[in-house]
């Protein structure tokens, strides 16, 4: 029996790892494809991000959330996405929700490191500081959609609709409390009516969404010229799905 030369050995153990580098790079794209790159490891870029129309990045996002209602979500490589954007980052999106565990916008919308500007505030309002942060996420950074996500079951709602009075929540919750007289209902107008406080959260949404366009003249310039959307939903704790409010 002939025995191979050792440099044959390594040339062979050197052709069976690039084999295995090689199917396993197909494997992960295959597995877990990037929302808006096509590969799991991979950041969004200036150049693709800017390609992206408002309404193309609201349906990326709905996308990400019916694969995190199906169970189905991408392999997030967290780690190299971090190496990716260090030096610079391109969002596609701002979102606005609320500091709620139970609605963290980046899972339930299934998006990666870079991918999206995440304001969280009990009640998604949208008061200075907030829209101060919009503005930066689209007009200085260059994010294409501003997505309001309230969610059902709001604790915030609940203690706008029942007067609660607590150190600086008081004057939150009174910035919530009009959504509670502006809203059309005509069961139970209390906290302990689901249907009721989940009404009042969607009118709150709407509220933000217009207050936005109101009170910030940047914001509302860019939605006028096409270059941004601004959007409310609700997301619903039973069931996952993000909708999206006329």
């Amino acid at each position: 029996m002939q025995v191979p030369a050792v440099c044959d050995v390594h040339d062979d153990r050197r052709r069976v790892l690039k084999l295995l580098l090689t199917l396993g790079a197909a494997g992960a794209g295959a597995v877990g494809p990037a929302l808006w790159q096509g590969a799991a490891a991979a950041a969004l870029t200036k150049e693709k991000r800017d390609t992206l129309q408002p309404e193309q990045v609201l349906q990326l996002l709905l996308q990400g959330n019916e694969r995190f209602r199906s169970g189905k979500m991408q392999v997030h490589d967290y780690l190299a996405q971090k190496r990716a954007t260090a030096e610079g980052q391109y969002p596609a999106a701002a979102i606005l929700s609320c500091i709620d565990s139970r609605a963290p916008a980046e899972i339930i919308l299934d998006a990666g490191i870079g991918d999206t500007f995440n304001a969280r505030i009990a009640g998604n309002i949208a008061d200075d500081d907030i829209l101060g942060s919009l503005e930066f996420a689209c007009a200085a950074a260059g994010a294409r959609l501003i997505l309001v996500i309230g969610h059902t079951a709001c604790g915030a709602v609940k203690g706008a609709i029942d007067g609660v009075e607590l150190g600086h929540l008081t004057g939150l919750l009174q910035q919530i409390k009009p959504a509670v007289g502006a809203t059309r209902y005509d069961g139970e107008r209390s906290s302990n009516n689901a249907a009721f406080v989940d009404a009042v959260a969607a009118t709150n949404v709407r509220r933000t969404v217009n207050r936005i366009r109101e009170d910030s003249n940047v914001l509302a310039a860019l939605e006028k010229q096409g270059k941004i959307k601004i959007v409310g939903s609700i997301y619903h704790l039973v069931g996952g799905r993000v909708e999206v409010l006329a």
